[in-house]
């Protein structure tokens, strides 16, 4: 069905929104794909926060002109499907990945991440990058544990790092350490 003006200045300004809030786009070759798949892959992008649309190209390379992904305008030839990755990077990538595994008909052509216009074969790179939860799980290890003194509690934490040091002796005596350490010294 054939649009008029009104309605390609929408469908434009549609994506061209989508376009300047995603992280990445992968625009992929759709022709040969079954009503079935389509329905199967729109319903999963939906679900991972993947931006799906079949546009004419002339209207996507208006629509991410000013966004970071105007370094693929030259590049859109062909029956395309564009998936934009709304919420996570690697989105986009794993919803076409999955789905060509199924369909030999649905190959990538176009990656884009952070106005860099990349070859189809990142597609792979795109879909192994991990999920907001699989990466806060990798960084957890690293997080520094707390400290191990804590103040009295009527005093509020240090902003700082602070160790604790046992009081000052003036005695030969041999140390011994204090079981109620109260002074510290802030390092900044």
């Amino acid at each position: 069905m054939a649009l008029n003006l009104s309605q390609k200045q929408e469908v434009v300004a549609e994506l061209a929104d989508v376009a300047s809030k995603a992280h990445s786009l992968v625009a992929a070759e759709y022709a040969g794909t079954t009503v079935t798949q389509m329905t199967a892959m729109r319903k999963k992008a939906r679900e991972t926060g993947v931006y799906l649309k079949v546009v004419k190209n002339t209207l996507a390379s208006r629509a991410v002109v000013g966004t970071e992904f105007e370094v693929v305008k030259d590049a859109l030839t062909g029956p395309l499907l564009y998936a934009f990755s709304t919420e996570e990077p690697g989105a986009a990538g794993r919803l076409i990945k999955e789905f060509a595994k199924g369909n030999d008909k649905l190959k990538a052509k176009i990656v884009s991440v952070e106005g860099k216009l990349l070859p189809a074969a990142h597609v792979e790179v795109l879909a192994s990058l991990p999920t907001r939860e699989q990466a806060l799980a990798m960084l957890a290890p690293c997080s520094p544990s707390p400290l191990r003194c804590s103040p009295a509690p009527s005093r509020p934490w240090p902003t700082s790092r602070a160790v604790a040091m046992p009081p000052r002796r003036r005695s030969p005596k041999k140390f011994r350490p204090d079981p109620y350490v109260t002074h510290f010294i802030i390092q900044r």
